[in-house]
């Protein structure tokens, strides 16, 4: 088995497939990926990440559609729900900026509290000026498409439009990107 992920990213991806493809579509997902889990999802309960990766390229397969975009978007509709979830950790930051430099020191202990067993990404940041912001991004998982649409979704959340330049690697298995943002009028 592969790197352990929390179960609410299965069960909001399969919703993510559900609003935009319909529940036949997550049925044949599961049907041909058939994972170890046996598709059955709770949010709390930690799942192989390779399911994750097995969906996402059938996904693609179905849909025509480029596993990074996939990733990307879901990053989106994840932010997206959560905002409703977690609404105070967005009420609290006020802003995009404010909310992605406390992930790590704030966010992130928070989740801990939650899922002790959670392997979370590494995030830290560079405040360039008020309107430029440095944020790394460090993982084990190639997601970082997925961060990338987290944080378009928390731009769009406060109503900020920000521009996005990525750069990366992939060392020894673990990916780091620099996402350089800035705020635009």
């Amino acid at each position: 088995m592969g790197a352990d992920m929390k179960g609410i990213v299965f069960t909001e991806f399969m919703e993510m497939v559900e609003q935009n493809w319909g529940v036949d579509m997550v049925d044949d997902l599961i049907d041909s990926v058939a994972p170890e889990s046996g598709g059955a999802y709770t949010s709390v309960a930690s799942y192989d990440y390779e399911e994750l990766v097995a969906y996402v390229a059938e996904l693609s397969k179905r849909t025509q559609q480029q596993a990074p975009a996939l990733v990307h978007a879901f990053g989106n509709f994840l932010a997206a729900s959560f905002v409703k979830k977690f609404r105070s950790f967005f009420d609290e930051a006020g802003d995009c900026f404010s909310l992605l430099k406390k992930i790590d020191d704030h966010i992130h202990v928070e989740v801990r509290k939650l899922y002790p067993d959670a392997e979370l990404p590494k995030f830290s940041y560079e405040q360039a000026s008020d309107s430029s912001l440095i944020l790394h991004y460090e993982s084990s998982r190639q997601l970082a498409d997925l961060a990338h649409g987290l944080i378009e979704g928390c731009a769009r959340h406060y109503g900020e439009q920000l521009k996005i330049e990525r750069s990366g690697s992939l060392v020894d298995g673990l990916s780091r990107e620099d996402f350089v943002l800035s705020k635009l009028s």
